[in-house]
């Protein structure tokens, strides 16, 4: 098999992949509860001004469960805040959402994500881990390292 080498833009398709394959899990129900009663019948004028019923996508096959599963345990490397943004922007949340839910500005938000990003994707590669640097030269060091290994 093959070493796979990390990247954050895989890392970012990975999450919205998960959140994606969440969205398509079925609902939880509470076991033991049913009816009795028979269906009703509807007629047509019943139906006039009712929206069509929701049409639901299929469930997940046991893979794609796999790497949710995968991908959710990489949140768990992560700051509480950076972990949130991570998984608001899987879920295609704006900038705006992301901003308000974190408390912070859109820049600052945007580098928590980038760096959440490259911190998974060192972690993936077996790279180490700087300590005591910024967020702004992890991302350079992470970018220096993928031109190297592209080149």
């Amino acid at each position: 098999m093959t070493e796979t080498t990390w990247s954050p833009l895989m890392i970012e398709e990975r999450f919205a992949e998960a959140a994606d394959v969440m969205k398509r899990l079925p609902e939880v129900r509470v076991p033991g509860y049913f009816n009795t009663w028979p269906k009703a019948l509807e007629e047509f004028s019943d139906l006039v001004g009712q929206e069509p019923p929701r049409v639901y996508r299929p469930p997940p096959g046991s893979d794609a469960i796999g790497r949710m599963e995968e991908a959710l345990d990489w949140l768990l490397w992560l700051e509480a805040d950076a972990a949130k943004v991570v998984w608001a922007r899987a879920n295609n949340r704006g900038w705006k959402q992301v901003c308000y839910r974190v408390g912070l500005s859109r820049s600052a938000a945007w580098r928590l994500w980038v760096m959440a990003l490259c911190i998974i994707a060192m972690k993936l590669n077996g790279e180490r881990m700087p300590k005591h640097r910024s967020q702004l030269e992890v991302i350079a060091l992470r970018r220096r390292r993928t031109d190297r290994a592209v080149a």
